[in-house]
């Protein structure tokens, strides 16, 4: 029932301004369908298997993240140069110790030693290490165009190279080597039915544009929130990735509890990998017919940030197997990540 009550909170609100309960109202109608995309298009993963599944998973939340940021650009009066960078950042940084951390804590604290695929998850890590070089720390450095962005041409290069690097990926990960990708824990019930995928599939699309016209509702009062804690308005990023990567979290955490930890790492790297590998595509495409500039490159403590995490991620993956320590080490740099976020 959530697809079509959230069409009508939507008809009902859109174009206007909501306060008080109403906007409560909103923003419940906006969890609920983002929750509520996440499980159909479960549904639709299940039915296609590993490590396809995943993959769709990945790309229906980037579709809400391309939407929510798009939404926040055309906002009047409200400076979203930087706001891809952030929310881009934000997503990498939740997933890469906020998720897996989480994943590899409650995996290791049940079954004390959890195992996964060393090939799927450096092949992923790889990837994911290029596309946020390529995205994220190389305009801080380059000097053809003035402050941490890219010049036309430079932004054209690095929007091509990551839909490749992404769609080699995902050749990959689903047909060339598509074992590196599937644990032998990653067991499956039973099918669910065509028709039953289909109507999924459906209700999927619906939620996905319920999400973004919500979100466009929504996003006076979660800027309002941020001014009134004082917190940098690239908080408005964190709560983006936080907002969409939620549901996909929990799909992840129970995976790892019930030690398919290979299923965890694919949504998680993988949704990781397409926050980048589209997203900053199609808001560079965006970003040119709007005519609005973006500052893609980290300031120098989020370059730390993010450099300290590869190396964890790196040294993490590299034996195929982890303990409680692991989780433990990406869960304290999350925490270091959100405490410096609100305050830098």
């Amino acid at each position: 029932m959530v697809p079509p009550v959230a069409t009508v909170v939507l008809l009902a609100t859109w174009g206007r301004k909501p306060h008080g309960m109403v906007l409560v109202l909103v923003a419940v109608a906006l969890v609920a369908a983002v929750v509520a995309a996440v499980h159909h298009a479960e549904v639709v993963a299940h039915r296609v298997g590993e490590p396809f599944g995943t993959l769709i998973l990945a790309v229906a939340v980037t579709v809400i993240e391309v939407g929510l940021i798009l939404m926040l650009m055309t906002t009047p009066g409200r400076p979203a140069d930087a706001l891809a960078r952030d929310t881009v950042y934000s997503a990498f940084m939740i997933v890469c110790n906020g998720v897996l951390g989480l994943c590899l804590l409650v995996g290791a604290l049940r079954h004390h030693e959890i195992e996964f695929r060393v090939e799927g998850a450096t092949g992923a890590l790889a990837t994911l290490t290029s596309l946020a070089t390529l995205s994220l720390v190389l305009p801080a450095f380059t000097t053809s165009s003035p402050g941490n962005s890219y010049s036309g041409p430079q932004l054209a290069f690095a929007g091509v190279a990551s839909l490749i690097l992404y769609a080699v990926f995902v050749f990959v990960q689903t047909i060339r080597h598509r074992a590196d990708f599937v644990h032998d824990h990653d067991l499956h019930g039973v099918r669910p039915r065509g028709m039953v995928a289909l109507a999924s599939l459906g209700l999927l699309v619906i939620c996905l544009v319920d999400v973004v016209g919500l979100a466009k509702t929504e996003s006076p009062a979660i800027e309002r929130g941020v001014e009134n804690l004082g917190a940098p308005q690239s908080v408005v990023g964190v709560a983006i990735a936080l907002l969409v990567l939620l549901p996909e979290t929990t799909a992840a955490v129970r995976a790892a509890a019930a030690n398919r930890v290979q299923t965890s790492f694919n949504l998680a790297l993988g949704s990781a990998l397409a926050s980048i590998g589209l997203t900053i595509p199609s808001i560079a495409v965006a970003a040119h017919l709007l005519d609005v500039r973006l500052t893609l490159g980290l300031p120098a403590k989020d370059l730390v940030l993010l450099a300290l995490t590869v190396v964890v991620s790196v040294m993490t993956v590299a034996q195929g197997r982890a303990t409680l320590l692991q989780g433990t080490v990406h869960l304290a740099i999350f925490g270091a990540f959100v405490f410096l976020a609100f305050s830098p």
